[in-house]
């Protein structure tokens, strides 16, 4: 089980609002990936216009572009909030970038109060992701966000 209380810790002492966002959300994968146990993909797709585009990442080679109109991210996106999906083979409109993916969670990044982005995590293991992930994970986007907002 994920201690995100020392995740939410580390990242805070890591990123600097000094840095560049590209950097610290390439650190921030890195340390999530580096903490979470039964995953194959976390990163950042960031909101641009009408499409979600990758950002940094750890993992497998990922979807370039996402669309607003299907898919977890989006549906993130759209309705401004976490998501948690247990198993992405039932979700209609999923997009599979890596079929080995079974289980999702996306949470909604913000900057100057507006979306900039999302954190997305696949694990290959149905219902991966529980509500103490969801809150753990938010409270970590959340000192991502700091460092977003200077």
């Amino acid at each position: 089980m994920t201690d995100y209380k020392l995740l939410t810790k580390k990242m805070k002492s890591l990123l600097s609002k000094d840095d560049n966002i590209i950097s610290n959300l390439s650190n921030a994968s890195a340390l999530i990936n580096m903490h979470m146990e039964n995953i194959n993909w976390v990163g950042f797709y960031i909101l641009n216009n009408d499409c979600l585009e990758l950002g940094p990442f750890q993992g497998k080679i990922a979807c370039t572009k996402l669309s607003l109109d299907k898919g977890v991210c989006a549906k993130a996106v759209r309705n401004d909030d976490t998501i948690i999906v247990d198993n992405v083979h039932n979700f209609i409109g999923h997009i599979a970038c890596d079929s080995d993916s079974n289980s999702e969670i996306v949470v909604v990044l913000h900057k100057d109060n507006r979306i900039y982005g999302v954190l997305d995590i696949d694990s290959p293991l149905l219902s991966r992701f529980s509500l103490v992930d969801k809150i753990g994970l938010e409270e970590v986007v959340c000192a991502i966000e700091n460092t977003l907002n200077i």
